[in-house]
């Protein structure tokens, strides 16, 4: 399951984010991640989630960013949800296709691992082509 929070800056998305991260730690049975570029959410995140400046590893590239959540898999593979904050600035190819591809690849990577993802991106929703759309949270 792959979940996109969209909107523009100041709509709420990082809101909804930690709320869905606090209600993943209350109902999931293995460990939640949330991934953020900055240092931003570290006092809005229960301590019980591993959360993980992305700043830090350098992931500024969509093969790095697909290479991270795989090297985080392997060393836990009790991981059952993946919380990603300001989605577009962890990427450096935010054009459709690039972010359509990364999005597909973690639906596919969530339905081999059982690991769900949840992401926030700084975008307008009306401005994205259907292969984001569909991932949409409503």
């Amino acid at each position: 399951m792959v979940k996109l929070i969209m909107g523009l800056k100041g709509s709420g998305k990082t809101k909804k984010l930690v709320e869905l991260v606090k209600n993943a730690v209350e109902e999931e049975h293995g460990n939640v991640v949330c991934i953020e570029k900055d240092k931003n959410l570290t006092y809005d995140i229960p301590y019980t989630v591993r959360l993980i400046h992305a700043g830090d590893y350098s992931i500024c590239t969509n093969q790095l960013l697909k290479g991270f959540l795989c090297g985080l898999h392997a060393g836990n593979y009790d991981i059952t949800h993946v919380f990603i904050d300001n989605f577009y600035k962890l990427l450096d190819d935010t054009t459709d296709e690039g972010v359509t591809e990364v999005l597909g690849w973690a639906e596919d990577f969530s339905n081999r691992e059982n690991v769900k993802f949840t992401i926030s991106a700084t975008v307008d929703p009306n401005n994205v082509g259907d292969g984001i759309k569909k991932y949409f949270l409503t």
